[in-house]
Protein backbone atom coordinates (compact mmCIF):
# COMPACT_ATOMS: atom_id res chain seq x y z
CA UNK A 1 0.00 0.00 0.00
CA UNK A 2 1.27 3.44 -0.94
CA UNK A 3 0.21 6.60 0.91
CA UNK A 4 0.47 9.59 -1.43
CA UNK A 5 -0.97 13.00 -2.06
CA UNK A 6 -4.15 12.88 -4.13
CA UNK A 7 -4.21 14.47 -7.57
CA UNK A 8 -6.96 15.80 -9.80
CA UNK A 9 -6.78 12.46 -11.62
CA UNK A 10 -8.08 10.80 -8.42
CA UNK A 11 -11.26 12.88 -8.18
CA UNK A 12 -13.55 10.51 -10.10
CA UNK A 13 -12.31 7.52 -8.10
CA UNK A 14 -12.81 9.43 -4.86
CA UNK A 15 -16.41 10.25 -5.74
CA UNK A 16 -16.98 6.61 -6.70
CA UNK A 17 -15.56 5.65 -3.31
CA UNK A 18 -18.05 8.00 -1.60
CA UNK A 19 -20.93 6.40 -3.55
CA UNK A 20 -19.90 3.05 -2.04
CA UNK A 21 -19.18 4.28 1.49
CA UNK A 22 -22.02 6.68 2.26
CA UNK A 23 -24.89 4.16 1.88
CA UNK A 24 -23.06 1.72 4.17
CA UNK A 25 -22.47 4.45 6.77
CA UNK A 26 -26.12 5.45 6.69
CA UNK A 27 -27.26 1.82 6.94
CA UNK A 28 -25.15 1.53 10.12
CA UNK A 29 -26.88 4.61 11.58
CA UNK A 30 -23.92 6.92 10.94
CA UNK A 31 -25.46 9.98 9.30
CA UNK A 32 -22.22 12.01 9.28
CA UNK A 33 -22.03 12.03 5.47
CA UNK A 34 -24.70 12.17 2.80
CA UNK A 35 -25.20 12.90 -0.90
CA UNK A 36 -24.01 16.49 -0.43
CA UNK A 37 -20.94 16.03 1.80
CA UNK A 38 -18.20 15.28 1.14
CA UNK A 39 -18.48 16.31 -2.49
CA UNK A 40 -16.16 16.86 -5.43
CA UNK A 41 -15.69 20.56 -4.58
CA UNK A 42 -14.54 19.65 -1.05
CA UNK A 43 -12.08 17.08 -2.39
CA UNK A 44 -10.89 19.44 -5.14
CA UNK A 45 -10.15 22.10 -2.50
CA UNK A 46 -8.21 19.53 -0.45
CA UNK A 47 -6.25 18.51 -3.55
CA UNK A 48 -5.51 22.14 -4.45
CA UNK A 49 -4.25 22.75 -0.90
CA UNK A 50 -2.13 19.57 -1.06
CA UNK A 51 -3.81 18.19 2.05
CA UNK A 52 -5.66 15.19 0.66
CA UNK A 53 -3.90 11.86 1.00
CA UNK A 54 -4.91 8.53 -0.48
CA UNK A 55 -3.97 4.96 0.29
CA UNK A 56 -3.43 3.32 -3.09
CA UNK A 57 -3.27 -0.41 -3.76
CA UNK A 58 -2.79 -1.75 -7.27
CA UNK A 59 -3.89 1.56 -8.88
CA UNK A 60 -7.05 1.52 -6.72
CA UNK A 61 -7.88 3.96 -3.94
CA UNK A 62 -8.33 1.98 -0.74
CA UNK A 63 -8.74 4.99 1.54
CA UNK A 64 -8.59 8.74 1.87
CA UNK A 65 -7.93 11.37 4.54
CA UNK A 66 -7.63 15.14 4.55
CA UNK A 67 -4.66 15.98 6.76
CA UNK A 68 -5.14 19.64 7.55
CA UNK A 69 -4.66 22.36 10.12
CA UNK A 70 -8.38 23.27 9.90
CA UNK A 71 -9.90 23.40 13.37
CA UNK A 72 -13.61 23.95 13.80
CA UNK A 73 -14.62 26.74 16.18
CA UNK A 74 -16.94 24.12 17.69
CA UNK A 75 -13.83 22.43 19.12
CA UNK A 76 -13.93 25.07 21.84
CA UNK A 77 -16.77 22.99 23.35
CA UNK A 78 -14.22 20.41 24.55
CA UNK A 79 -11.80 23.03 25.83
CA UNK A 80 -9.31 22.84 22.99
CA UNK A 81 -7.28 25.94 22.18
CA UNK A 82 -8.03 26.17 18.46
CA UNK A 83 -5.23 28.71 18.03
CA UNK A 84 -2.68 26.08 19.09
CA UNK A 85 -1.19 24.60 15.90
CA UNK A 86 -2.58 21.12 15.35
CA UNK A 87 -2.84 18.60 12.57
CA UNK A 88 -6.48 17.67 12.14
CA UNK A 89 -7.69 14.66 10.19
CA UNK A 90 -10.93 15.15 8.29
CA UNK A 91 -12.80 12.98 5.77
CA UNK A 92 -11.14 9.71 6.78
CA UNK A 93 -12.69 6.88 4.77
CA UNK A 94 -11.79 3.33 3.78
CA UNK A 95 -13.13 1.38 0.83
CA UNK A 96 -15.46 -1.35 2.14
CA UNK A 97 -13.37 -3.91 0.22
CA UNK A 98 -10.27 -2.82 2.19
CA UNK A 99 -11.70 -2.76 5.70
CA UNK A 100 -9.60 -4.53 8.29
CA UNK A 101 -6.39 -4.21 6.25
CA UNK A 102 -4.84 -1.32 8.20
CA UNK A 103 -5.72 1.40 5.69
CA UNK A 104 -7.13 3.85 8.25
CA UNK A 105 -4.19 3.25 10.57
CA UNK A 106 -1.74 3.93 7.74
CA UNK A 107 -3.50 7.20 6.90
CA UNK A 108 -3.47 8.23 10.56
CA UNK A 109 0.24 7.38 10.68
CA UNK A 110 0.75 9.72 7.72
CA UNK A 111 -0.93 12.45 9.78
CA UNK A 112 1.67 11.90 12.51
CA UNK A 113 4.47 12.13 9.94
CA UNK A 114 3.03 15.38 8.56
CA UNK A 115 2.81 16.75 12.11
CA UNK A 116 6.39 15.84 12.95
CA UNK A 117 7.66 17.22 9.63
CA UNK A 118 6.05 20.54 10.57
CA UNK A 119 7.19 20.48 14.19
CA UNK A 120 3.60 20.14 15.42
CA UNK A 121 2.92 17.96 18.43
CA UNK A 122 -0.89 18.00 18.56
CA UNK A 123 -3.15 15.79 16.45
CA UNK A 124 -6.93 16.07 16.55
CA UNK A 125 -9.84 14.27 14.95
CA UNK A 126 -13.58 14.14 15.39
CA UNK A 127 -16.00 11.38 14.50
CA UNK A 128 -19.74 10.88 14.56
CA UNK A 129 -20.99 9.30 17.76
CA UNK A 130 -22.47 6.50 15.62
CA UNK A 131 -19.12 5.61 13.98
CA UNK A 132 -18.09 2.62 16.05
CA UNK A 133 -15.11 1.70 13.85
CA UNK A 134 -13.29 4.98 14.46
CA UNK A 135 -14.22 4.90 18.13
CA UNK A 136 -12.30 1.62 18.36
CA UNK A 137 -9.44 2.78 16.11
CA UNK A 138 -8.48 6.12 17.63
CA UNK A 139 -7.77 4.86 21.18
CA UNK A 140 -5.69 1.99 19.72
CA UNK A 141 -3.56 4.64 18.02
CA UNK A 142 -3.01 6.55 21.25
CA UNK A 143 -5.74 9.17 20.89
CA UNK A 144 -7.58 10.26 24.02
CA UNK A 145 -11.27 11.10 24.06
CA UNK A 146 -11.63 14.82 24.82
CA UNK A 147 -15.41 15.05 24.80
CA UNK A 148 -18.53 15.31 22.68
CA UNK A 149 -19.63 18.27 20.56
CA UNK A 150 -22.11 19.42 17.98
CA UNK A 151 -20.81 20.84 14.70
CA UNK A 152 -22.55 23.91 13.36
CA UNK A 153 -22.28 22.72 9.75
CA UNK A 154 -23.81 19.30 10.58
CA UNK A 155 -26.84 20.24 12.73
CA UNK A 156 -28.53 17.53 14.74
CA UNK A 157 -25.47 15.27 14.84
CA UNK A 158 -23.05 14.69 17.71
CA UNK A 159 -19.32 14.06 17.42
CA UNK A 160 -16.62 12.66 19.68
CA UNK A 161 -13.33 14.58 19.68
CA UNK A 162 -10.00 12.81 20.10
CA UNK A 163 -6.52 14.21 20.62
CA UNK A 164 -3.01 12.83 20.59
CA UNK A 165 0.11 14.64 21.73
CA UNK A 166 3.46 13.74 20.23
CA UNK A 167 6.95 14.18 21.60
CA UNK A 168 9.45 15.88 19.31
CA UNK A 169 12.82 14.15 19.31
Amino acid sequence: MQIRLATCDDLAALMDLMRRIVPLMRAEGNLQWDDTYPNDAVFQRDIDLKQLWVAAEDDRIAGVAAITMDQESDYLQVGWDIHEPAIVVHRLAVDPASRGLGVAGALMQKAEEVALDRGITVLRVDTNTQNEATQRLFPKLGYLLAGEIGLEFRPGLRFFCYEKRLLLS
